[in-house]
């Protein structure tokens, strides 16, 4: 069997998503997912990578991701190269499940659990859903499209949210109040006005559900090292299960004098690529939950060593999703074969809402936990009224 034809596909809708398909002579066709910077991400797939992938054969997914990532430009890191790197990994898996007849954990080594529990990022419709490439929009709540806006919900009424999300059993939350005062102060410094209003969600939720709830708060980077450990300081009271990228993601030691600043566990980070960034963090004992984004780091087969590793430092592993709905499956199924996994992130907002605008199969979220993915492969395909759309973009290079 060998690689005939890569392709990729993305949407002005959607216009920082790009999903890849992996094409055989044998009939196999494994997806695969990234997000950011979608159209550079596809130009180094059909400039850079198509002539080395086409007429390999795709079972070789360890010997092909070190062909991808092995490159001068491709060291250690969440840039376009390795952000492509990651799609085709990861439909490189879809395509040997698919060939063996077996979902991918069990590919992986099969489940270590029957069940995960989910936490919800309290993300909104359009955090990802935006006709500007350069949009996330992580405050731009729009209330029209269902009842899970949970960004606007956070911010005004946490307490309403938190009960919501209790009586679906999610026991467990993420938010990020902190960003829109770094935004104001370029995250230099924090005023005391700024302080007490970002409280707020936190007093809302704890007064409402007391212990009940988990809450995981995520910094996006924003934040100096000073300003950091001040707010961690304001936070403690309010038990955080973890601090998420307090600080830009660039200095191991500045990092570990936070985590040993706080009592609360620092989370990192979706932002690291490869497992090289990861182990020296893990040397200086900086992060105490390891979390990944497969769609970044380096595909399934980069992220179940990282996994692996943090497993050999006494650390939880947690798999980033924030993304897409391919990616969310494949971090699903990373989850459910690591043994030390701790938690699957998940975004109600994105699960009942434009997933499944786009694939064939979501998993499904019940009572707050979620349960291994089914059929060969990733076990979920882009819908064919993806390739219908009158916004579709698709670019095929044949062998």
């Amino acid at each position: 069997m060998k690689i005939t034809a890569l392709e990729t596909i993305w949407l002005d809708e959607f216009p920082n998503l790009l999903w890849v398909q992996v094409y055989t002579d044998a009939g196999y066709i494994g997806v695969g997912e990234t997000f950011y910077g979608a159209r550079a991400v596809e130009a180094h797939i059909h400039e850079t990578l198509a002539p080395r992938l086409l007429g390999a054969d795709p079972l070789r997914v360890e010997y092909l991701n070190a062909v991808m990532t092995a490159l001068p430009v491709a060291q250690a890191s969440t840039g376009v190269e390795y952000r492509a790197a990651s799609a085709l990994d990861i439909a490189l898996w879809d395509l040997f499940g698919k060939y063996c007849g077996q979902p991918v954990h069990q590919m992986l080594g099969g489940t270590c659990f029957d069940r995960l529990r989910v936490y919800n990022t309290c993300a909104g419709y359009k955090y990802v859903r935006s006709g500007d490439f350069r949009a996330l929009a992580n405050w731009t709540p729009n209330h029209n499209e269902g009842p899970y806006e949970d960004l606007d919900a956070f911010t005004h009424r946490a307490d309403a949210l938190a009960e919501s999300l209790l009586e679906s059993g999610i026991t467990a939350m993420k938010i990020w109040p902190f960003d829109v005062a770094a935004r104001e102060t370029g995250g230099r410094y924090i005023t005391s006005a700024q302080l007490k209003s970002c409280l707020k969600p936190f007093e809302s939720i704890r007064k409402a559900v007391g212990d009940r709830m988990d809450i995981m708060v995520e910094f996006h980077s924003l934040w100096n090292l000073p300003t950091a450990r001040m707010i961690a300081r304001e936070l403690e009271p309010f038990k955080p299960l973890w601090f998420e990228d307090p600080i830009v993601m660039n200095s191991p030691q500045a990092l570990a004098e936070y985590a040993r600043s706080t009592n609360v566990w620092v989370c990192a980070s979706e932002t690291l690529g490869s497992r090289w960034p990861y182990k020296e963090y893990l040397d200086r004992d900086a992060m105490h939950v390891v979390m990944v984004d497969l769609s970044w780091a380096g595909g399934l087969t980069e992220g179940r060593k990282i996994a692996s590793m943090a497993a050999t430092y006494h650390r939880p592993f947690a798999a980033h999703d924030c993304i897409g709905p391919v990616s969310y499956a494949a971090a699903i199924h990373m989850a459910f074969s690591q043994p030390n996994t701790l938690i699957q992130e998940s975004v109600r907002a994105f699960y009942s809402g434009y997933y499944r605008e786009l694939v064939t199969v979501v998993p499904e979220v019940v009572n707050g936990f979620i349960r291994p993915m089914e059929g060969p492969g990733l076990g979920t395909e882009l819908l064919p009224s993806v390739f219908a759309r009158r916004d579709v973009h698709r670019l095929r290079v044949n062998l």
